[in-house]
């Protein structure tokens, strides 16, 4: 599965903005999907996961509220939608993929998933 993130740019504070991760390759279908994000000098993090059997979504709590993720699967494609961004979310974003074997899987670990996008730019200014 190849990976394409999309979407990121210069935003002001408040505003919103989506994310794209398009898949290639192979169909999406029984993957689930996350994305992470990495900001400057720090580790990367868990930002959001959706299952692929039953859509059951997971977000990091600080974000709660703030981002949604979800997917188009006649597309092949997963979103994140971005609202009421702030500086603090300034960070590389990464989309990831990994088979959804099911509710023992840590979907919020970076090393649960095994396909990655190369990360899109996501800058907010104040």
């Amino acid at each position: 599965v190849q990976l394409q993130a999309s979407g990121g740019g210069l935003v002001q504070a408040g505003n919103s903005l989506r994310l794209s991760c398009a898949a290639s390759g192979r169909s999406l279908r029984s993957y689930a999907m996350g994305w992470f994000r990495q900001p400057p000098g720090k580790e990367r993090e868990f930002v959001a996961a959706m299952r692929w059997f039953g859509g059951r979504t997971y977000y990091a709590d600080s974000l709660k509220g703030r981002f949604t993720i979800s997917r188009d699967n006649a597309k092949n494609t997963v979103y994140l939608e971005m609202n009421s961004l702030k500086p603090e979310d300034t960070a590389v974003y990464y989309c990831a993929a990994t088979v959804d074997y099911g509710l023992g899987q840590d979907l919020k670990g970076l090393y649960e998933y095994d396909y990655w996008g190369q990360g899109t730019l996501v800058t907010v200014s104040s």
